[in-house]
This record gives C-alpha cells, structure tokens and sequence, in this order.
C-alpha cells in the first residue's frame, strides 16, 4: 500500500491541475445531483416492529379515527383572558380548513368536542331522569303489590275465621259454599298479585341494569370530561390535527402546507403554536458555530505549518471533500428515509477528518522539503508514509461506521454509511488532492524564514532519554483516575427522544410545549393510546362496561393525570384510551407507565391484552431497543479495534491498552454527557434550557465514531514509537522518541477536531448539540489524556513487552507497516538520517 500511494502521490504532482479539475468536477456533479434528486429529510427517529408500531397497525385498522401521526395545535389568548364565542369560532374554522388539507384524515375541534361532551351530559341528563321517573314508578308498584299482598293476607285471615266458626258449630255442608267461592275469589286475586309482582321485580331487575349502564355511562363521561381540551380558566384550547399515516411517514411538505393554514391564520387576540410533530426543524448545515470551529482551526493549521498557504490547503480538502460527501448524500434523500441528523453527521466528520488527514501529509512533506528532499521525491514519501497511516486510520473509523448496519437498525445503518462515504471521500482526497495542490504552492508551503535552512528528518535517537518509571506510574494513576471519575454519572444515563421542551426557546414548538405543560398538565404534551383487546366481541352494554371499568383501572393507577375514552372499535373487540401521564414525554413516570399500562390485561379481564402506543410510547420503545444494541456493538467494536492494532503493531499487549483507553474514554464521555444533558450541570453554559435523557441513538453512534478517531491518534503516536523500536532503539527510549516526534501534529489535529465538532456544540437543534459536545469531549480526553498520558506511561511499564508477540501468530499476521519503513528502504534519502545499524536500513 505504501508504495502504491507513493506512486499516486507523485502521480498526482505532476497532474496537479488535472486531479483539481477532476475534483472540482465531482464536486458540481454531487451539487447537482442534489439539486435534481435530492429529497425532505426528516427529524423524527422510528424503528419499525416494536410494540407501539404493532398497536399503532392494530388502530389503523379498528379506529380509522384515531390512527394516523398526530399534531397538537394550541390556540391561546395573548391578555390571558378567557377565549370569546367569536374567537372560538374562529378556531374551529381554522381547523376545518386544516381538515381539508391532503394527507389529513380529520382534525379535533375542543368547541365540538366540548359540545359533544355536553350532548353527552344532557343525554345522560335525560337517562337519568327516565330512570328516576322508572324508578319512582316501580317503588309505586311495589307499594302497591305489598298493600294488595296485606289486603289479601288480612282477608285470608277473615275468610280462615270463618270457616272455623263453620267447623265449630257444626253447620252442614252446604253452609260450606260461600266461604268455598270466597276461598276461590281470594285464591284467583292472589295468582294475579303474584303475577304483577313479577313483572315488577322484573321491571326492578331491569331497572338495576339500567342502573349499571347509567352509571358506566356516567363513569365514562366524567372521564372524557376530566381531559378537557379547553383550559380551566377558558384562555387556551387545545386542537390536534390527525394525518392518514404515522407522523414519521407523513410527507415533510405535506406538513408544511398544514402548518401554513395556522401560521396564516389571523385570530384576533389568539396566538396559535404548532407542536414540534407539525413544525418540523430541520437543523442548519452550517452556522455560525461552524464558522468559529473552522476559525479555530485556521488558527491552529497555521501556528502548525507557519503559513497561510499551508494553513489553507487542509481547509480546502475538507471542503471539497465535504461538499461532495454530504450533496452526494442527500442526493438520495428523495429515494431513502434520511434523518435530519445524517447529512449534519457526515459534515462533522467530513470536516475533522478531511483537514487532519491532510495536516498529517502536509508536515510530513514540509518537514522533507525543510531536510533539503526533492519536491516531487518529498510529496511521493509523504504520501505513501503519512498518506498510508491516513488510508489505515481512514479504514478504522470506516468500518466502525460501517459496522452500525450490523445493529439491524436502519436508520442508524444509513447514518453509519453516510458518515463512512464520507470518510472514503476524505481520504481519497487527502491521497490525491493534497499532492495536487502541494505540486502547485510549490516551496511555498515552508515559511520564507525557514528556506535554505536544512533541518534533517532523523530516525536517530541519539540523547533521547526515556521517561522516568516513577512519572510512568504517575500518569498511567492520574489519568485513570480522571476517567473514572468523569465516567461514574454514566451510572445513571437515561436515553431518550428530545420533545418539544428541547426545541429552542424563540421557535413554536417550544411555545405550544410550555403552553399546553402550564395549562393542562405536562402529560398532555405525550399522551399515551392504550388499546385493550378482547377474546369475545362486546354488545353495547358490555362496551360501555368495559370503557368504565378500565377508566377505573387507569384512574387508580400511579402516574396517570387523565383518561379519555376514544370508544369501542367497529370490530366491537377492541376499547381504546387516551392516558394523559403526571409527567411529560421524557419523564421517568412516564417510562414506568407505559410498562405498567402492558401489564394491565390480567386486571381487565381473562384473555384481555393492552397494547400501548404513542409518541411517547414509540420513543420509549425506539430508546430501549438502542440501549439493548449496545452492548452488542461495543464488543464488537472493542474486538475490532483488537485486530485492527495487532495488524498494526505486531502485538498483544499494545491492542489492549488500546482498547481499554477507548473504554475509558468512552465511559467518560458518557459520564459528561449525562452530567451536562441529564443532571443539568453547566447547562447556562452549553445553552441547555430543559435537561432530560441522552439522545437514544447517540451513544452507539458516538461508539463507532470516537472508536475510529481514537485508533487514529493510536496510530499516529505508537506508530512513531514502533517506527523508532523497529530502527533499533531500546522500547522504553522509542516510547519517549515516537512520543515527542507525534505530539505536536497529534495535538494540533486534536485541537482542529475539537474546535470543528465543538461548533456544533450551539446549534439551535438538541439532537446536533449533544452529538457535537459527545465528539468533543470524547476526542479532547482520549487524546490529551488516554493517548498522551496513559498510553505513554503504559508503554514505558510495558518495556520490550510492549512489542511481544508468539511466533505462530508473527507468522500468520501480515505486514501492513504503518509507519512506512519498508518505503524509506525502497527510496533512500540523504535528508533522512539514521543510527548507525539500523537494522531496516542497513
């Protein structure tokens, strides 16, 4: 490989205009394939077959109505008095315009909800007083069945006297008749009272059904009233627009036409605020954070190279390489589902990666131009010598990206192989690109002051002295000290999806948000579908039984605010409910519930299953399948960053410290991101106005990408150290010599990947800042301090056992050279000194 990049490198040189025409080329075809095919890219995170999803299928079939993504609207008074009868007109009226909008399946009108609430009430009303009326009746015939029941026992008693009064005297038996014909009357009048007395209990039996059903009837209409769409005190009412698909599958335009109808609506003395569902925000590409971070890094590239020439050519590779990774991206996001987050993912790495490939080269060449080496000759060997530590590192962070398609998630497979082309592409043109523009700066790229003054590039370790065992010591415990401690928030990271209360604090969503917490409750801003299923199909009475005693359940149960009936499904198995929890989306309650809610069926009744579906639901479902990914992907990224160094360095032990400095670092940066995301710590600081849980799929991204970056540094500085211990320098001075040859440019890189993902850091999106923090800190300690402290002293303790390897696995692993001593060998330089006997050059 090295040689082969030695020849595209001098290759390259002396097609400089070629190769930059060729690149500017792919550049516009990229723009302009996005222009022509390039898609609406979305903020909503979903992952097909979890429980809500399933639930959600189930309501689209049985409850038409209630299916479909939903969009809350809040319409509010802007003098906090109670909204008018013109004023609600006008709302409703808005809303029906909603309604007829494409893509919409219907909408919900608070006003007719109200008025069917109260057509509710005064039917009830109305059953109530039949019943009363029935009731008064029915006491009325049993009083009357008991009085006639007296009448008769009393007459019985008479007409028993005198017969024995017939008996006593003897009388014959034709004195007998009358009393006999009386016996018969009085038998015949009490079969009727029975009779009577049967249809009044009956008539009672009936009535305690009618009792039941009213009371079932009055249950579920209190409960459909306790979650009113119209605020308490009148100045807010809380619309919703129902599309025909899931949220996540309604066309973006389609949403922004819906949610012109409201911005264009003039209610006067109304504000109205579309929730984060309907207000779709697309984050910015590039802001003006972008901007600093890029400054920062100018700054950097020219204290490190000393021009602005050299300063510039790294700038210049990451932005064509970057323009054609991401416009080629989202070239395709009118054919795939693509995140909002996707393209902004490829930029970041677009950007870091393509300006540190492209420093690596650039000094490694100024520092041959500045040995006296042939301009040509020195753009070759730093090509393939650094150029081949950039394809090695290149190819690290590409299949740790690549690696996310394992997890089976697609959307994170899709952002994995977006921000793996981009890599490709960054280290294309760090191979091509860069030897292209360093032909044309010519000597430019070493300062005036420096020209003529030769400083040769030595492999000698001649006076370098090894870092004393006792400091070793020192770094390896302070170092891991540090981690640990910043690691231990992580114990308590919760992942989630950012809600509205995260939206920034001037948009609508954030209004809508804050409006619907402070007026109904926080739970109205997620609230919870929960389909109960029967085994057998319900007839009115049963529905209405069944709507009641689950409103009771819900109602009993811990951490629900509110419930409203949604009805009995056309199929008559199935009851749905609204369930408002006591806390918002992102709360643990909230979390808790929905568990709770699955386990509900045996309480309902035998055979009965609960399904829980929503918003809320399906972030927490989305966030519980990534957290179940992720300890899968660690592995295997651990055992991947084990084959990757073993090929690398010839090693075991180096593999491990590589690896366990990547956990470290890792499980740091989860500890800050809880710390300043979760806990709320330093939240004026990072503009954090509603801390709640970790960005669900974050974590594994940050996996894959901190995974990759931490190999390179791993490369770039061990490298330095193998390169010095394979040209005969004792292990414990080859730490010390590759140490001080690498931290220089290692810094330098660190601090412009730093400044580049800390840009984003500010970004108006929550899903943006957190990533952007994530990267930052996760490559600010795992350079400065696993890279350049606890490694260094790991190495030094380690001495020649740093390097050993058993001689079957020597044999079987391949030579990659990394450091590129086989090319220094192949093309000799004078500007290159070594030790006497060296043993790769001799």
């Amino acid at each position: 490989m090295a040689e082969f990049l030695y020849r595209l490198g001098r290759a390259s040189s002396r097609r400089a205009w070629l190769v930059l025409t060729t690149w500017l080329t792919i550049l516009g075809l990229a723009v302009g394939a996005f222009a022509t095919f390039g898609g609406t890219l979305t903020s909503s995170v979903t992952i097909p077959d979890t429980e809500t999803t399933r639930v959600a299928d189930t309501l689209a079939k049985e409850f038409p109505a209630a299916s479909g993504g939903t969009a809350q609207v809040v319409f509010t008074t802007t003098d906090g008095e109670a909204l008018t009868e013109e004023q609600g007109r006008a709302i409703s009226d808005v809303l029906a315009q909603a309604a007829d909008m494409p893509g919409v399946r219907t909408v919900i009108d608070p006003y007719a909800v109200e008025e069917q609430l109260a057509d509710g009430r005064a039917r009830l009303e109305k059953g109530r007083s039949q019943f009363e009326r029935g009731e008064r009746q029915l006491e009325q015939g049993e009083e009357q069945v008991a009085e006639a029941r007296a009448q008769l026992r009393r007459a019985q008693r008479q007409l028993d006297a005198a017969r024995a009064r017939l008996d006593a005297t003897g009388a014959p038996a034709a004195a007998y008749a009358e009393v006999d014909a009386q016996q018969e009357q009085l038998d015949a009048q009490r079969e009727q009272l029975e009779q009577g007395a049967v249809g009044v209990e009956q008539g009672r039996a009936q009535l305690e059904e009618q009792r039941t059903v009213l009371e079932d009837s009055t249950t579920v209409t209190e409960l459909a009233a306790g979650a009113s769409q119209i605020s308490e005190d009148g100045s807010t009412a809380l619309g919703a627009v129902i599309f025909t698909d899931e949220i996540v599958e309604v066309d973006v335009d389609q949403k922004a036409d819906v949610a012109e109808v409201f911005d264009e609506a003039e209610i006067e003395g109304v504000e109205v605020h579309g929730s984060a569902e309907l207000l779709q925000v697309i984050p910015q590409v590039f802001g003006v954070g972008e901007a600093v971070g890029l400054a920062v890094a100018a700054v950097t590239l020219f204290v490190m190279l000393g021009t602005l020439v050299g300063a510039g050519l790294p700038l210049v590779n990451a932005l064509v390489g970057v323009g054609v990774g991401v416009a080629g991206a989202m070239a395709f996001s009118g054919t795939v589902d693509m995140m909002s987050v996707t393209p902004v993912l490829g930029l970041m790495l677009g950007l870091a990666v393509g300006i540190d490939y492209s420093l690596f080269i650039i000094n490694r060449h100024k520092t041959q131009m500045r040995a006296g080496m042939d301009l040509e000759e020195s753009i070759g060997l730093a090509n393939g010598t650094s150029g081949n530590a950039v394809v090695f590192a290149g190819a690290t962070v590409v299949t740790a990206l690549a690696a996310l398609n394992i997890t089976g998630i697609s959307f994170l497979g899709l952002m994995g192989t977006v921000g793996a082309a981009c890599v490709v592409i960054a280290v294309l043109v760090a191979v091509t690109l860069t030897p292209a523009l360093l032909r044309l700066v010519g000597h430019r790229i070493v300062p005036k002051k420096q020209r003529g003054k030769v400083v040769h590039l030595t492999h000698s370790t001649t006076g370098t002295k090894p870092l004393g065992t006792g400091r070793a010591v020192l770094q390896v415990l302070l170092g891991v000290a540090a981690l640990v401690v910043l690691a231990l928030p992580a114990l308590d990271m919760r992942l989630g999806l950012p809600d509205g209360s995260q939206e920034p604090e001037d948009s609508a969503p954030y209004a809508a948000y804050t409006t619907v917490e402070r007026e109904f409750g926080p739970g109205f801003n997620g609230p919870l579908v929960l389909v109960a299923e029967y085994p057998t199909v319900l007839d009115d009475e049963a529905g209405i039984a069944a709507q009641a005693k689950i409103g009771r359940l819900l109602t009993d149960t811990e951490g629900v605010e509110a419930v409203a009936p949604i009805g009995v499904s056309k199929s008559a198995w199935l009851v749905a409910f609204q369930v408002f929890p006591t806390e918002g989306p992102n709360g643990v309650v909230t979390e808790e519930l929905v568990r709770e809610l699955r386990e509900l069926g045996p309480e309902v009744g035998p055979g009965v299953e609960v399904g829980v579906a929503g918003n809320a639901s399906g972030a927490i479902d989305v966030s519980e399948v990534l957290s179940d990914a992720l300890p899968g992907y660690l592995t295997l990224v651990v055992g991947l960053s084990l084959v990757i160094m073993v090929l690398a360095f010839r090693s075991i032990l180096v593999p491990l410290t590589a690896a366990l400095g990547f956990v470290l670092s890792l499980f740091a940066t989860f500890g800050a991101l809880t710390a300043i995301f979760q806990w709320g710590w330093l939240s004026d600081l990072f503009g954090i106005h509603s801390p709640g849980p970790i960005l669900s799929f974050l974590p594994v991204i940050v996996i894959g990408i901190l995974f990759g970056l931490a190999m390179d540094y791993q490369l770039f500085l061990v490298s330095g150290m193998r390169e010095a211990f394979v040209h005969g320098a004792p292990a414990r001075v080859a730490v010390r010599h590759g140490f001080n040859a690498g931290r220089v440019v290692v810094t330098a890189a660190a601090i412009i990947m730093i400044s580049v993902f800390a840009g984003f850091i500010f970004s108006h999106t929550a899903m943006i800042r957190s990533m952007g923090f994530a990267l930052a800190f996760g490559v600010l300690v795992d350079a400065f301090v696993v890279r350049m402290l606890v490694i260094p002293g790991l190495m030094h303790l380690l001495g020649d056992a740093a390097w050993w390897m058993p001689k079957w696995l020597d044999r079987l692993v391949p030579n990659v050279d990394v450091e590129g001593a086989a090319l220094e060998r192949n093309h000799p330089s004078e500007a290159i000194e070594h030790d006497e006997g060296d043993p790769t050059y001799a």
